[in-house]
């Protein structure tokens, strides 16, 4: 295997290839609704961007699901 050519690179290459957080088991699929405020709250920044999966360590289903609400509460004027 070679080594990347410079330390940039190295580096860019180590958090490129870092494995994924822990997952989290602990949301039941069924409480995800975008009248959950205070659990929508927890996938968005203070800016009202939604973080990515790799910072939240859910599943890609739940992720696209938390995504649908967020987008599903702002519509509704619920979220900002």
């Amino acid at each position: 295997m070679s080594t990347p050519k410079t330390k940039q690179r190295r580096i860019n290459y180590w958090k490129a290839n870092r494995p994924m957080p822990h997952r989290r088991h602990d949301i039941p699929e069924a409480e995800v609704n975008y009248k959950n405020l205070p659990l929508l709250t927890q996938f968005t920044t203070e800016t009202g961007k939604i973080l990515p999966r790799r910072v939240t360590g859910i599943s890609a289903k739940l992720h696209r699901k938390i995504t649908r609400e967020i987008k599903r509460a702002r519509a509704v004027n619920l979220m900002a």
